[in-house]
């Protein structure tokens, strides 16, 4: 048994039919199901496991290893079981499982509760499960997505107030029904100076205001608990930075992109907590009503703050500071922890995202690619309904995309967020009538049918 892992059950099992649910820390982890003879997908580069994984996951794990959530269907006609963290605002274990013969043994580092009742279907066992746990975070009953067009999957971080304005005539235009207009990453001067513009845009208020004269809602993305090196908030608020186990140490490594190392901000400190509302605060003034929040991970990595309170404490303090801040507006978690999200957010991230090739680089299952959300997508396809709506990520349906028959196939299934990513002038006849006809046909936020 690995140090500072307990046993905390035991099942029976048949080797060649038992299946075990493995759930991931945060939206991209990757969560699938295995025969107990499979290897689970595990980070094939550890540079990636601050941004994906927690701990040391691309290390040979033996076994299963899920956080939060592990779930084994025995194979042998017996209830499936689940094992989940008890207190997910506080901790959240990992529990692993391991083969010894025709039994598993599930072993955990912190505490957890074991759930059974008569489902031996492992998507029937989760729901219910699922249900009884959320229900007492839950603050009222989950609101319906709004339909969207993101801009993210064409421009990138090369946005521009232009390119917005073409996608909203093209809507009109093709007569589209787009509730939310959401302008992702690429218009802030850096991450973390979230009302700084880029030399791209020359006013968000001007741009809400397009956005509201055509009968549309204006909706932005925020990474509000990262912080670029590059930033004026890194440079000028040091003080803001989860630090390492001890005072004095460097700031907490949040990983590595748009070319800079990354920090997470200390949503425990004062002047953090303030910038944090000011921030949304003013964007919610200026007309948006819809948030996208991304990479929130890094308000729950571990680390030293201005409050000594557990990181997922932190994490939900956050985002609690966020909800305030925006009143009701719509809000949609993604690179976000599971099980400490639940009841603070209306929609919820369920898969890495989509890439134009279905196979992920390299075959790292950690990537994005059509493959890996479609994977989590459908595992995690037992919260809809229970604890948000589901996001499967955007449909990408222009000709570029591989097998975008299957992806818009799945994002039919499984997508309880409808989205459109692409340049809308470059959709042929058929991704126009699947883009229209997917945004017409949104299902209620209650459970998907079991599958």
């Amino acid at each position: 048994m690995a140090e500072g892992f307990d046993q905390v059950g035991e099942v029976e099992i048949d080797p060649a039919r038992a299946v075990v649910h493995e759930d991931g820390w945060q939206s991209w982890t990757p969560t699938d199901r295995y025969r107990v003879d499979q290897r689970p997908w595990r980070a094939l580069d550890p540079k990636w496991n601050v941004m994906q994984f927690r701990g040391p996951r691309f290390d040979a794990v033996p076994g299963f290893s899920a956080d939060g959530v592990l779930a084994v269907d025995p194979g042998t006609g017996e209830p499936a079981r689940v094992w989940a963290g008890t207190d997910p605002t506080v901790e959240v274990a990992t529990i692993r499982a391991e083969q010894q013969g025709d039994r598993l043994v599930v072993t955990a580092d912190g505490p957890v509760a074991e759930w059974s009742g008569a489902a031996t279907d492992l998507d029937a066992a989760l729901g219910e499960w699922a249900t009884g746990y959320g229900g007492p975070l839950l603050g009222g009953p989950i609101r319906p997505a709004p339909t969207i067009w993101c801009s993210w999957y064409h421009y990138f971080t090369k946005v521009s107030e232009a390119d917005m304005v073409e996608n909203l005539d093209a809507m009109d235009r093709l007569e589209l029904p787009v509730e939310v207009v959401q302008l992702d990453d690429g218009y802030q001067s850096e991450l973390g100076d979230w009302l700084i513009l880029s030399d791209r845009f020359s006013s968000l208020d001007d741009l809400v205001g397009r956005i509201r004269d055509r009968g549309r809602r204006a909706g932005i993305w925020v990474a509000p608990f990262l912080v670029g090196v590059r930033s004026e908030v890194a440079r000028e608020h040091p003080e803001w930075l989860v630090r390492g186990a001890h005072p004095g140490a460097e700031p907490v490594s949040a990983g590595h992109n748009w070319n800079q190392d990354l920090y997470a901000l200390d949503t425990t400190h004062p002047g953090a907590a303030a910038y944090l509302t000011d921030v949304f605060a003013t964007l919610t003034g200026k007309g948006f009503d819809f948030f996208k929040i991304d990479f929130v991970y890094a308000g729950a990595l571990p680390g030293l703050r201005h409050q000594d309170v557990p990181a997922p404490a932190a994490y939900r303090q956050g985002l609690e500071l966020i909800r305030s801040a925006i009143g009701g507006s719509y809000l949609l978690g993604c690179g976000a922890p599971i099980l400490p999200s639940i009841g603070l957010v209306d929609g919820m991230r369920v898969s890495a995202d989509i890439g134009l090739h279905y196979e992920p680089e390299g075959g790292d299952m950690s990537q994005p690619s059509q493959r890996t959300a479609v994977l989590s997508g459908r595992a995690r396809a037992y919260q809809h309904g229970r604890w948000w709506v589901n996001d499967p990520d955007c449909l990408v349906a222009r000709p570029a995309m591989e097998r975008r028959e299957d992806w818009a196939a799945h994002v039919e299934r499984y997508g309880g967020l409808r989205g459109s990513s692409d340049r809308l002038a470059e959709l042929d006849d058929w991704g126009l009538a699947t883009t229209r006809r997917l945004l017409s046909t949104v299902p209620p936020p209650t459970p998907f049918p079991v599958s």
